[in-house]
């Protein structure tokens, strides 16, 4: 163990002591930073008048005309375009972002045969947009046949449906508040952050083990510590060295972004306080923010939830890092690492693929399940089933087969490396390796 301490101190020093790591360490917490406050400022703000879009709507029907509402995206024009053709009227007229082409047959009962033509490709948003202006005066047009008031029309159009969701807890038999948007922002950060440091931290030992290999100092190394010590003591330096830049981030992330918040939106929440001020007293502040994303956020339980991620945060590395560890003393250099490095990324790949929509849609399904308790998978599914609720013993159960997945991968690469990296001038094939595995001595 002194030597594996040994090794660790000097790839923990020596990392730490880099400029790269000092910079690193300083610019990304920032450049998160500036990215959360860049979101902030144009979710609060939107698109600035200069963006702002003209759109000339030839209406052949008259129905349409004066009928779509401008807003931060669109300001609509209405005409016609006599006797030109849609191309040469936006040619000659550039001023115009796009021309809405409304047919003689649109009717309350026909709205087929609408065009829009554009002088660049309109986005999702854009287009949905004009349609649901479109959708909203037919269905209004449609009721009013009817002989229903337009006031009436009016107030229906507000009505605003929000749930508010409260999950039971059969363990603790009590209710707990829920938000799924925040369940999903939560976990899909926990496992990208895992899945970003195994890649990037599980890389750098493999890259150090190649560099030591080519210079061939591991030879001298080897004299003094047995293969397994120095294949340890790197794999846990450089966690250490994770871990460290992870925390440092942490601190620096969660220093400055509630000093961005209240720059950003310190106003709104002004405004807001104005509004609830003139609310009558009896009603209370949840009537109007109801069961908000900043609500679910504050209704976990942090402590269990951090502590569950530094176990799979430490030991997801530690599994695939002995894997790395293995490659690098495999090959001589990395462009020889590509083909062991397939199987060994595919399923960290896998799991992050999968997370977006077979997990996040169905959390507590039996796909979902399997993921997070197959070692390869589980560091990255878990954490996202997490804060949607995970049974006990699932956890558990997932926790204690991690841990004998890493006992299993140092043994594997352990097996790999004792002989790899004293082996020189032959990429190796995957017959070798496995003969490397059984070999006794």
């Amino acid at each position: 163990m002194n030597k594996i301490f040994l090794i660790l101190k000097r790839e923990f020093i020596t990392r730490v002591k880099k400029k790269s790591f000092l910079i690193m360490t300083i610019v990304s917490p920032l450049l998160i930073v500036l990215f959360y406050g860049i979101t902030i400022y144009f979710t609060i703000n939107g698109p600035g008048n200069e963006n702002i879009k003209t759109v000339f709507v030839n209406d052949n029907s008259g129905l349409i005309t004066d009928k779509l509402n401008n807003n931060k995206i669109f300001n609509f024009k209405y005409g016609t375009i006599e006797n030109y053709t849609p191309s040469e009227f936006l040619k000659i007229n550039p001023a115009y972002y796009a021309l809405l082409q409304i047919p003689d047959s649109f009717g309350l009962n026909n709205t087929n045969g609408i065009k829009l033509l554009a002088t660049d490709q309109p986005s999702v948003s854009q287009i949905d947009y004009i349609e649901n202006e479109i959708e909203k005066y037919v269905k209004n047009e449609q009721l009013a046949n009817y002989k229903i008031d337009q006031s009436i029309i009016d107030k229906i159009n507000e009505t605003n449906v929000k749930l508010s969701t409260t999950k039971i807890n059969f363990e603790s038999q009590e209710e707990e508040k829920s938000n799924s948007g925040a369940a999903t922002a939560l976990g899909m950060g926990g496992a990208l952050l895992i899945y970003l440091f195994i890649f990037l931290y599980g890389v750098m030992v493999m890259k150090g083990i190649i560099e030591e290999k080519t210079n061939r100092i591991v030879e001298i190394i080897i004299s003094s510590v047995k293969p397994f010590q120095l294949m340890m003591g790197k794999i846990l330096g450089i966690a250490s060295v994770g871990l460290l830049q992870f925390v440092i981030w942490v601190a620096l992330i969660l220093l400055a972004m509630p000093l961005v918040s209240s720059f950003l939106i310190g106003d709104h929440v002004k405004e807001l306080a104005n509004v609830s001020s003139q609310l009558p007293k009896a009603m209370p502040i949840n009537a109007i923010s109801g069961n908000s994303f900043l609500d679910g956020l504050l209704s976990f339980n942090y402590p269990y939830l951090i502590g569950v991620f530094l176990f799979y945060f430490i030991t997801g590395y530690l599994f695939y890092g002995a894997l790395f560890a293995a490659i690098g003393s495999a090959v001589d250099n990395e462009t020889d690492t590509q083909q062991f490095m397939l199987p060994v990324t595919m399923p960290l790949v896998f799991s992050i693929a999968l997370a977006q929509g077979l997990v996040l849609n169905a959390p507590n399904g039996a796909a979902a399940f399997w993921l997070s308790i197959i070692p390869f998978t589980s560091p990255v599914v878990m954490m996202i089933r997490l804060p949607f609720g995970v049974p006990t013993w699932e956890l558990l159960l997932s926790m204690s087969l991690m841990i004998c997945g890493f006992m299993f991968t140092v043994w594997l690469a352990s097996r790999i490396y004792r002989i790899g990296i004293l082996t020189f001038g032959k990429k190796p094939t995957y017959k070798e390796i496995w003969k490397w595995i059984k070999m006794s001595n």
